[in-house]
């Protein structure tokens, strides 16, 4: 590995880098996104609100708009620029269509205001810089997600919980900067007060700075705890420690490393700015590329986003990510010459790439799926994946967990999707108290589940806000590793790691299996998940999406495959107006698909098959709503306003998607589930 002190220059070493100012002043107008666009748009158009709205939200009669997603802040189509070229778009795909193109820019404003949750959603970097190359140098929110708010840390964007600071500012007083790094770890303080992760680093190799020592006595503690300690970086040719607490900041070494096509351009050129057109990775065996979330892309681009020359722009990307990887000797998993890709990047990395006890970062939210295997998995930005590219190492701040302890069986009816939404839609995560913890799920029942449905948990958990999902590694996740990889049991097992029994944890759930009912998540948010058998009125589909890395897994083609084909007994087909999608996760699935007969089954029913790709889930694909009227339910893991198109979208559990495209309309599976009838009538 190569360390920080090891490359040290003598440029750096001649120059020291300087610190932002200690008193900072914020000289523009301050946008309220409020859930009321309205007044958002009397804002954009020139209306001076700010002392009326300041007064109302000082008064707690302003509601604030949140779970403000990065899919908002910067749609799909605008991640295909990567340079300033980001400010002019900013906020464009709001809800409601609250906010167009310049004008945030073109504003004046310096800072933005909003509610719970902001930024979350994708881990993509363009968010932040988009509003910082609108002109925007503070983001004030009730609470802020954990990938944006160290993306934002990251580029010099300053962030803040504190409200008290808009009258502050109304009155043109000079803010400390220590206002905006109280509460921070030692790092990210020193981050913010050098204006962004690449100043702190040039800090670093010139000597000026260093991490703090960490000196935690031995303690108790949980899987994710002893994954960090074993990985923490102590010097040069030294890892470890003895142990870690939640709080604790540090740098660890990463044992795989991935981009996609949307990202590796940014970042590689995050990582030449910084080092050189000449720099290399380090050790380019264990970072990979993927070529999987615009594969699909021409198939539902529309004609104003061609006109604008945006799906060049998106080809451009994967053709800068396949010059990059073959300059640096980096794996890429490419296009499929029989279509589409090779496989969604979380597919791949839990069937070819991660082990238990490692620590695993990908440039995208969802990067967590890959704590099915019992590694500490999650995603990060452009700019952290640039610098771990050169040394491997990432920072950390030690997140507290939450336990979930699933306790009985869970129905046959039911999946883990259910359970998921089941759990997010839970006041802890509806109020902002998931963010940045670890979820580790554990319970008798789930030793049963399929390597698969445990995979559901794990990637949904960055959906509370979570830094990721994790669950202890069995003979299951031992089996399918060895199975699928041919590697030796007793190497694998070497990684196994298991929390202490008196491990802390910053709360502890217990999950009823048993009370659990098919679910579905309202549009706009993950976390609106309500019983199926509550919704007051029918709900028509125009269309059912069965894919993505969520829904696309092999155990989900069970799913599909079982409802079908009893529709099919039945007589049943998709019903006349609907539009069935379903897309496999990987070449591997499809192929699994094919050999259990599934592929039959799929178009006999009336199927329409895709191959792998991200596709829908992020508007890039079939199955990506066209009009605002279209209404489907999907089984991929987020919902946010404008993330698969201009649609309402249900999020729902492969079962009940595929059922309810049978019906028509969103439905429990009961009656597509023949053979469990009898079993499923006596608890219904």
């Amino acid at each position: 590995m190569i360390s920080m002190s090891q490359t040290v220059s003598e440029s750096m070493t001649e120059t020291k880098i300087e610190k932002r100012s200690d008193r900072l002043e914020f000289a523009g107008r301050i946008l309220f996104l409020t859930e009321d666009t309205s007044l958002v748009r009397r804002q954009l158009e020139g209306e001076d609100l700010e002392e009326e709205l300041a007064r109302r939200l000082a008064a707690g009669e302003l509601p604030l708009m949140s779970n403000i997603s990065t899919d908002e802040i910067t749609p799909g189509w605008v991640c295909f620029y990567y340079d300033e070229t980001l400010g002019h778009y900013v906020y464009v795909g709001m809800r409601d269509a609250a906010v167009k193109k310049d004008e945030v820019k073109n504003g004046g404003f310096a800072v933005v205001v909003s509610g719970l949750s902001k930024g979350c959603g994708s881990s993509r970097e363009t968010a932040p810089y988009a509003e910082k190359w609108a002109g925007i140098q503070l983001v004030i929110a009730q609470s802020i997600e954990k990938i944006y708010g160290q993306n934002s840390q990251n580029i010099g964007l300053l962030t803040s919980t504190d409200l008290g600071l808009i009258e502050r500012i109304r009155g043109g007083e000079e803010i400390s900067l220590s206002e905006f790094t109280k509460g921070l770890d030692p790092i990210s303080r020193d981050i913010v007060e050098y204006g962004g992760l690449f100043n702190y680093n040039k800090a670093r190799l010139a000597g000026q700075i260093a991490p703090p020592a960490l000196d935690t006595p031995a303690r108790p503690m949980t899987i994710v705890e002893k994954i960090i300690a074993r990985h923490a970086f102590v010097r040069a040719g030294q890892l470890g420690v003895a142990a870690v607490k939640p709080g604790d900041a540090l740098f660890a070494v990463a044992d795989v490393r991935f981009s996609h096509e949307y990202v590796t351009p940014m970042a590689e050129a995050l990582f030449k700015q910084a080092l050189g057109i000449e720099a290399r990775v380090t050790e380019p065996e264990s970072v990979f590329a993927f070529r999987d979330h615009l594969t699909f892309l021409s198939k539902v681009m529309s004609p104003k986003h061609r006109e604008m020359g945006l799906l060049e722009k998106a080809d451009g990307l994967a053709t800068t990510q396949e010059n990059f990887t073959a300059n640096q000797g980096i794996k890429l998993y490419g296009e499929n010459p029989d279509g589409g890709s090779e496989a969604i990047c979380h597919n791949a990395v839990v069937e070819d790439l991660a082990l238990p006890g490692q620590i695993v970062i990908g440039t995208d939210s969802h990067t967590c799926m890959a704590g099915v295997l019992g590694c500490f998995a999650f995603g990060v930005g452009s700019t952290d994946m640039a610098n771990a590219w050169y040394t491997k190492d990432i920072r950390i701040r030690v997140p507290e967990t939450v336990r979930y302890v699933l306790k009985g069986k869970k129905r046959t009816d039911v999946a883990a999707k259910d359970v998921m939404l089941v759990i997010l839609a839970s006041d802890y995560m509806k109020t902002s108290k998931g963010i940045g913890k670890v979820l580790e799920f554990t319970g008798e029942d789930l030793k049963n589940w399929a390597l698969d449905e445990r995979a559901t948990l794990t990637n949904m958990a960055v959906e509370a806000g979570g830094t990721t999902g994790i669950i202890e590694p069995d003979e299951v996740t031992l089996e399918y590793i060895v199975r699928t990889r041919d590697l030796d049991p007793e190497e694998v097992r070497k990684g196994f790691t298991y929390s202490d029994p008196d491990a802390e944890y910053a709360a502890v759930f217990e999950i009823d299996l048993d009370e659990i009912r098919p679910m579905v998540a309202l549009p706009g948010d993950p976390r609106n998940g309500i019983p199926i058998s509550s919704m007051e009125e029918e709900v028509r589909i125009d269309a059912a999406y069965g894919g993505s890395c969520t829904g696309g897994k092999m155990a989900d083609m069970d799913m599909y495959a079982e409802v079908l084909q009893n529709a099919l007994d039945q007589g049943k087909r998709v019903a006349p107006g609907v539009h069935l999608y379903l897309q496999f996760g990987s070449q591997k699935i499809k192929q699994y698909a094919r050999e259990k007969g599934y592929l039959e089954i799929f178009e006999r029913a009336g199927a329409e098959l895709i191959d792998p790709s991200c596709g829908a889930c992020i508007n890039a694909g079939p199955g990506a709503s066209q009009s605002a009227e279209t209404v489907t339910v999907s089984a991929q893991n987020r919902n946010f306003p404008g993330r698969s198109g201009p649609g309402k979208l249900y999020l729902a559990s492969p079962y009940v998607v595929a059922a309810s495209a049978i019906a028509g309309k969103i439905v429990e599976p009961f009656e597509f589930l023949r053979q469990r009838a009898e079993e499923l009538v006596g608890v219904r």
